[in-house]
C-alpha cells in the first residue's frame, strides 16, 4: 500500500482554532474505582501546565479525558467555543504522548511518521519527515523496525509523532521516561519550541527538575481531587 492509500481521519481543511481548554467538574469513575472527583481546571495557550500528584491520583485519567480517547461520567470539557462531543475534526488538533508508544512496530520511524502524515492529511515529503526526525535525532537507527528500538528511541519517536501536526493542545505523560540527558535537552527544548508556537501543553510528570525547567504552572492531583495550584 502507497503512502496516499492511506485513508486520511483528519482532513487538513478542517481548522479548529481555540486558545483555552476548560475542565468543569470532571468525574471518571471505573466500576467501584472514582478516579476523578470533580475537577475544575483550565489550561492557557503558550502555556506549560505541570500535573503532579502520587500514583493513582488520577493524572493519566485526566489525560485520556483532556486528549478525547475516554468520557467523563459527569462534567465537561471545552476547547475554546467547541464542545468535545458535537466537534467533528477536534481531535486533529491534539497531540499526545501516552505511556504506550502507539506507533507501529513493523514500520521504520519513517514510516510512522509518514503514516501518521497522511493519516492527519498532511504533506509528507521526505525533507520535511528527515527535519522531524533531525529535531528529535532518530539517527541511523530510523530505517530500522520499531519493534527493535530502546524504549528511548520509542519515546522519542513518539514525541516527533505527537508534534508532527502542530496541535493547538499538547499532552505529555511522562515524556522524560526512558530518556538519556541528551534526548531530555532535546525534549527540553521541543516542548519550549511548541508554547513558544502558542501550543497549549499540558504535561504529566514525576520529574521534579523537568517541571522547574518547564513548568509555567503547576497543579496537584491527590486522590482525584484537585490540591493545589502555584504559577
Amino acid at each position: 500500500m502507497s503512502g496516499r492509500d492511506w485513508p486520511c481521519y483528519y482532513p487538513a481543511a478542517v481548522e479548529l482554532d481555540f486558545d483555552r481548554v476548560q475542565a468543569k467538574g470532571l468525574v471518571k469513575v471505573f466500576g467501584p474505582t472514582r478516579a476523578l472527583s470533580g475537577i475544575d481546571v483550565t489550561f492557557e495557550a503558550k502555556t506549560v501546565t505541570a500535573v503532579e500528584g502520587p500514583n493513582g491520583s488520577g493524572k493519566s485519567t485526566l489525560l485520556s479525558l483532556l486528549s478525547l480517547l475516554a468520557r467523563p461520567t459527569r462534567g465537561e470539557i471545552r476547547f475554546g467555543s467547541y464542545g468535545a462531543r458535537d466537534t467533528p475534526g477536534l481531535r486533529a488538533r491534539i497531540g499526545v504522548l501516552a505511556h504506550a508508544a502507539m506507533v507501529y512496530p513493523d514500520l521504520t520511524a519513517h514510516e510512522n511518521l509518514q503514516l501518521a502524515a497522511e493519516l492527519y492529511g498532511l504533506p509528507s515529503r521526505g525533507d520535511e519527515l528527515k527535519a522531524l526526525g533531525d529535531r528529535f535525532g532518530l539517527g541511523a537507527w530510523a530505517g530500522r523496525p520499531a519493534r527493535t528500538y530502546s524504549r528511548g528511541q520509542l519515546q522519542r519517536l513518539s514525541l516527533a509523532r505527537a508534534v508532527l501536526h502542530q496541535p493547538r493542545l499538547l499532552l505529555l505523560d511522562e515524556p522524560s521516561t526512558g530518556l538519556d540527558a541528551s534526548s531530555v535537552e532535546r525534549l527540553v527544548t521541543a516542548v519550549l519550541a511548541e508554547r513558544e508556537r502558542g501550543a497549549i501543553v499540558v504535561l504529566v510528570t514525576h520529574d521534579s527538575a523537568l517541571s522547574e525547567r518547564l513548568a509555567d504552572h503547576r497543579i496537584e492531583l491527590r486522590q482525584g481531587r484537585l490540591a493545589e495550584a502555584s504559577a
